[in-house]
């Protein structure tokens, strides 16, 4: 899919948007991504590894920005890496039918937006220590996932750590920032060994992508109204997944 001069500068300004809000609560953006992706009508097989893509580039910005600030944490990130990496390795290498892959990323985009609307912002959480095999567990079932659909899987693992009270908010952001970070670049490295399909605009996704995470990152936090951003991205992975689901 070849996008004309007119939509493609609609879909990376789209993409920069999305980059802001999520890059501004602690997120890569994947799965913003991979909503205007749908939205925009991309095949499955050019969503999963573009959406990798772009993941990779700007985690590494917003996890700059906040492990220079001091709120990363290799205790907790750690059990979740454990089973992840190779997880997301074997999702990346593995390709869903076109339904069954519409089907699992809609229910996802769907399952991670619902807690935008629900969760209260503002609010610092009181930590429990973090339990090993859970964890683990845990982030071999998200790293897995990730992989075969081409989110990062922070917007999985960060509501995670909230609810079960297993960090604060900016680690948890910390932490997930990185997390995407790796199993973004496994599931692509295991994507990449069999065959990948990249859009010819890709340069232009990814400096708008990472002009816009950028700018989250700086910025987010201390001047846009986290609320409101919780809400418009709840709202762009419902609209997403509703639209795969159903359409």
């Amino acid at each position: 899919m070849e996008l004309v001069p007119p939509t493609l500068v609609l879909f990376c300004a789209t993409l920069a948007f999305v980059a802001v809000l999520y890059a501004s609560v602690g997120q890569a953006g994947a799965s913003g991504f991979v909503a205007v992706m749908a939205l925009f009508g991309f095949a499955p097989e050019v969503i999963k590894p573009t959406a990798l893509v772009l993941n990779v580039l700007v985690s590494s910005v917003v996890a700059l920005r906040f492990g220079r600030a001091g709120y990363f944490s290799w205790p907790v990130l750690r059990p979740f890496l454990i089973a992840s990496i190779p997880t997301a390795c074997l999702g990346g290498y593995l390709t869903l039918p076109a339904g069954v892959f519409n089907l699992v990323l809609g229910v996802l985009l769907l399952a991670a937006g619902l807690p935008f609307f629900m969760r209260k912002t503002g609010h610092e959480p009181h930590v429990v220590p973090l339990p090993c095999i859970p964890a683990v567990l845990a982030g071999g079932v998200i790293g897995l996932l990730s992989g075969l659909t081409g989110m990062g899987g922070g917007v999985l693992l960060a509501p995670l750590l909230l609810y079960c009270n297993w960090t604060s908010i900016r680690t948890a952001a910390a932490v997930s920032a990185v997390f995407i970070f790796v199993n973004s670049a496994m599931a692509l490295l295991g994507h990449l060994t069999i065959a990948g399909q990249l859009p010819a605009e890709l340069s232009w996704f990814a400096l708008a992508a990472v002009l816009g995470g950028a700018i989250g990152a700086q910025l987010g936090n201390r001047h846009l109204p986290v609320g409101i951003i919780y809400r418009v991205l709840g709202a762009i992975l419902m609209i997403a997944g509703l639209k795969l689901v159903w359409v």
